[in-house]
C-alpha cells in the first residue's frame, strides 16, 4: 500500500507504552531503543500537537526492543553474516512482530498496510525486505521494511559486523543508508559546532561537511538555504535548491536532551511547510514525513 504520514497526528490511536521484559533490558541494542521510547514518552507528557505521534512512536521502540533482543541472542548463539539475503530467514519472524504492532495500534493507512502484510506467504516477506534494502522501494512507499530492518540493522552496528552493501556518498558509512536527520553538536574551539548525519536504518551518526547537500553535493552556500522558525528555536530545515532536497537538523550545542530523530516529531509542521515550498527530505522521519 501507499506510504503512510502520521503529520495530522494518528487518530483513535491505540499505541500504548508496551514495557519490554526483563530479558531486553539485558540487550545493549534493546537498551538504545528503551531510551528512544522514554525521551518520546517524556515530549509526549509535553505536549499536545504531537502526543500521539509520540506515543506511537515510544510503542514502536518497545516492539523494535522486543525484537532486538530476541536478534542480538540469536547472533551469540550463531553470528549473523552481515549479508541480509542469507541472514533473513533467521529473523523475519520476530520482525513481523513490528507489522502485528502496527496492523493494532497504527495511524488508520499504517495500520491497513500492516494487515495486509501480514497474509504474505513466507518467500514474499522476505523478498519485500530484499527489494527494500536494494532500494527498489524508498521508505516513503515502504515504511514496514525500515520498521522491520532497524533491529537487525542496528545489532549489527552494535556486534560490528557490517552489512554487504555498498557504500555511497552522502550515505551511512556503516550500512549505506539515507540520513533522516541531522545534529549540530559540539565542535573544538576552532572547528565550532559539528555536523552529524544520523542512519534511519541503522543509528549510526557521521560527521559531514557544514556546506554540502547530502543528496546532490551542492556546495554552493547560495543554493542551500536554512529555514526555521520561532516556535522550534533549536530545528531548521537544511535545503538545496539544486535537488530540492532537505534534512531536518536539531542543534544540540545548547541542550545536548533531544535525540533528533524522536524531538523530530515535535516539529513536524516544518516538515509540512517545506513540502508546500516545493522540497523533499531526503528520507522521511518517524511520521512519514
Amino acid at each position: 500500500g501507499p506510504g503512510c504520514t502520521m503529520a495530522g497526528g494518528i487518530g483513535k490511536s491505540r499505541a500504548t507504552a508496551l514495557r519490554s521484559p526483563a530479558a531486553a533490558e539485558a540487550s545493549a541494542t534493546a537498551r538504545e531503543f528503551e531510551r528512544r521510547a522514554a525521551r518520546a514518552e517524556l515530549l509526549a507528557g509535553e505536549t499536545s500537537v504531537s502526543g500521539e505521534p509520540l506515543r506511537f512512536a515510544a510503542a514502536l521502540f518497545r516492539t523494535q526492543a522486543r525484537v532486538a533482543a530476541e536478534i542480538e541472542r540469536m547472533h551469540a548463539r550463531e553470528p549473523f553474516s552481515g549479508h541480509l539475503d542469507r541472514d533473513v530467514a533467521r529473523f523475519i519472524d520476530r520482525s513481523t512482530d513490528v507489522v502485528r504492532f502496527a496492523a493494532e495500534h497504527g495511524p488508520e493507512q499504517l495500520a491497513a498496510d500492516a494487515e495486509e502484510r501480514l497474509q504474505d506467504e513466507s518467500a514474499v516477506a522476505r523478498t519485500r525486505l530484499l527489494v527494500f534494502w536494494d532500494e527498489g522501494r524508498a521508505a516513503t512507499e515502504d515504511y514496514l521494511s525500515r520498521a522491520m530492518l532497524r533491529p537487525y540493522l542496528e545489532t549489527l552496528r552494535v556486534v560490528n559486523r557490517a552489512p554487504a552493501r555498498m557504500h555511497r556518498r552522502g550515505r551511512c558509512p556503516f550500512c549505506g543508508g539515507a540520513p533522516w536527520s541531522s545534529a549540530r553538536r559540539e565542535g573544538g574551539e576552532l572547528e565550532g559546532a559539528r555536523r552529524m548525519l544520523c542512519c534511519a536504518l541503522c543509528g549510526t551518526e557521521w560527521m559531514f561537511q557544514r556546506v554540502l547537500c547530502p543528496s546532490c553535493f551542492e556546495e554552493d552556500p547560495e543554493r542551500l538555504p536554512c529555514f526555521s522558525s520561532e516556535r522550534h528555536v533549536n530545528v531548521r530545515i537544511e535545503a538545496c535548491e539544486t535537488c530540492r532536497r532537505y534534512v531536518k537538523s536539531v542543534d544540540l550545542t545548547l541542550d545536548a536532551r533531544p535525540i533528533p530523530e524522536v524531538d523530530d516529531l515535535l516539529s513536524i509542521s516544518l516538515d509540512l511547510w517545506a513540502a508546500e515550498q516545493g522540497f523533499t527530505r531526503i528520507e522521511p522521519g518517524l511520521a512519514g514525513l
